[in-house]
């Protein structure tokens, strides 16, 4: 038997393949059929005896430590941003703690902080936009599922505007002169003081450009939509706010549409309705939209909105006077396919004209502030009227509080079609209700595809970007509409093969809220004759006691009731406390004599 390999000046690498090579033999169960006769593995130039350099370890590249941004460095700036978003998978705009779904503020927030716009001081997981120097403040509060295309924020930001350099005191300057002076001096001994010294010619420094607040910034709308949810797009941004610019107190004009189709809902045809419409009433799924557009007329000017808003006990809101400066239902144009089943003659009524359905409308509404849900339980009534069920005069009489001081229990409309639409800055010398004045927007929004085109154009511009986005939702919409439109289609309704189909006359109404479909009501109750809920004064009072006032107007005197409430159970807690150290003082037994 041959002897073992010398493996002492085996390299290695060498070593190691040698080892993997036995380890696989051994699990192959071939062990036996290894040769006798181990040949070394031929071994590189490394394999000679390895000199004290060559053993040293190698050493491991340092990873870069993460560069800590320093806000000293950068000048800000308030600017305001134009935003749009569509709402539907969010939980409203402004954050929320205990939201099930993301906010636009928390997206936000995330944006701005990732691209250090802003630097928080208590860490970027906790959203806090009040926080102090940020001067943040917002237009509206969207609710959960609401969408903006006109939303605007105002907040202090990270500039591109250089910081102004301190000047170095005269000391520095001096020995800097000196030390210049001795060098050439130095210079002329080492040549023999014969060489003649060189006419220093003085370099003229080139004169920067001024810093221009708008071409030499940083591009935010640019920076914040290539980390923004594709569903939320930064849109404008004005370099320059009015003095004193609050998003919220600033404006004075917001504008809301909510789009619906027409018909609401797919409608029956004739042959297959069980509910029959009695002679001169609204078909069922189709609205009436002249009678919307007078009932919508009705909310222009100014009115007490309790009856068609969310009263907000909490924030103890006694005046619910605002005014609409327009109110209308428009039509929208070009918006898309159409369903040939909706001109079947037994499907459209008579007084519909045999144009392309569905047709696209959305209730317009320009006001200068609105309640909690106004914008919805407005166009609740209106589809109620659209709808037959109510007549336009139901407006006016929801309008009159002296008459109507509670109100009524309605359904409220779907929040998906709402939007935010835009939001009015006006010269601020003209008043709130101001109806005369120049109500255009005077803020300067530098609009994406205004500083570059391929901003908006360009293979990643914001146009393109949204195309995208939008076809693929077209093209669900275009499958669906065409399987609709096949289904609808293809049966013959006079076949009916079962057996124990008879079709039956119903009162039951479907009523239409704004969402896909309309929902069975039962018999229908008019809005007058539903059960009343508690009016505003009410609420407010029973809010107040609640917190142990006697009512509202005690809640009030306190200036600022939280601060009240949570004094009192400091006081409270105290008190125990107290109770608790004198009857251990006193012992057992000690405290009841």
């Amino acid at each position: 038997m041959a002897d073992s390999p010398d493996y002492r000046n085996w390299t290695r690498e060498s070593l190691v393949k040698r080892i993997k090579y036995l380890e696989g033999q051994i699990s192959a169960k071939a062990l036996e059929a290894a040769p006798k006769n181990d040949v070394p593995l031929p071994v590189a130039a490394e394999a000679l005896p390895e000199t004290a350099e060559a053993s040293k370890p190698r050493q491991q590249k340092r990873q870069k430590k993460p560069q800590v941004f320093d806000p000293s460095k950068y000048a800000t700036r308030l600017i305001a941003l134009k935003i749009a978003y569509l709402g539907k998978n969010f939980n409203g705009f402004e954050h929320q703690v205990s939201a099930s779904c993301p906010t636009i503020e928390e997206e936000l927030w995330k944006a701005l902080v990732k691209s250090c716009l802003i630097y928080p001081t208590n860490g970027p997981e906790k959203v806090d936009l009040n926080a102090p120097g940020l001067e943040y403040s917002k237009c509206g509060r969207t609710d959960k599922g609401v969408s903006a295309f006109g939303q605007v924020v105002g907040l202090r930001v990270r500039s591109n505007r250089p910081l102004p350099r301190e000047p170095k005191p005269e000391a520095e300057v001096a020995e800097a002169v000196e030390v210049e002076q001795t060098g050439e001096e130095k210079e002329d001994v080492a040549n023999g003081g014969g060489r003649k010294k060189k006419q220093k010619v003085q370099k003229v420094p080139k004169e920067k450009p001024e810093w221009d607040p708008i071409a030499d910034e940083m591009n935010y709308p640019r920076i914040l939509n290539r980390l923004l949810p594709p569903e939320i797009r930064v849109l404008a941004w004005c370099p320059n706010p009015p003095e004193g610019f609050d998003a919220r107190f600033s404006c004075r004009e917001r504008q809301y549409r909510y789009f619906f189709t027409q018909p609401a809902f797919p409608p029956l045809p004739d042959s297959v309705s069980e509910r029959k419409a009695k002679a001169g009433a609204v078909k069922e799924g189709w609205l009436d939209i002249d009678a919307m557009r007078e009932a919508a007329k009705l909310f222009e000017g100014s009115h007490d909105f309790r009856n068609f808003c969310k009263v907000e006990a909490g924030k103890q809101i006694t005046n619910f006077v605002r005014r609409m400066f327009e109110s209308d239902i428009v039509e929208v144009e070009d918006t898309g396919s159409i369903l040939p089943y909706l001109n079947d003659a037994d499907v459209r009524p008579e007084n519909i004209p045999a144009v392309k359905h569905p047709k696209v409308y959305y209730f317009h509404v320009r006001g200068s502030a609105f309640l909690w849900h106004q914008i919805r339980h407005m166009v609740a009534v209106l589809f109620l009227v659209g709808q037959g069920l109510e007549k336009p005069s139901i407006i006016s009489e929801l309008l009159d509080v002296e008459k109507h001081p509670r109100r009524p229990n309605y359904h409220l409309a779907d929040e998906v079609p709402l939007v935010l639409w835009d939001c009015i800055f006006p010269d601020p010398k003209y008043g709130l209700h101001n109806l005369e004045s120049d109500m255009t927007d005077k803020m300067n929004w530098i609009w994406v595809g205004e500083d570059n085109p391929s901003n908006l154009h360009g293979t990643v511009g914001l146009a393109n970007e949204m195309w995208k986005y939008w076809r693929e939702k077209k093209i669900d919409e275009l499958l669906a509409n065409r399987l609709f439109d096949k289904i609808s289609r293809q049966a013959d309704l006079n076949r009916r093969t079962e057996r124990a189909y008879t079709p039956k006359a119903t009162d039951s109404q479907k009523v239409f809220l704004g969402a896909n479909e309309g929902t069975n009501m039962g018999k229908y109750l008019p809005v007058l004759k539903k059960v009343l809920l508690p009016s505003p004064e009410e609420l407010n009072d029973a809010f107040a006691q609640k917190y142990g006032f006697a009512n509202s107007e005690a809640l009030k005197e306190t200036g600022s009731w939280r601060l009240a409430v949570k004094a009192e159970k400091v006081a409270r807690k105290n008190a125990a406390a107290g109770q608790d150290v004198v009857m251990a003082e006193a012992g057992p037994g000690k405290a009841d004599g």
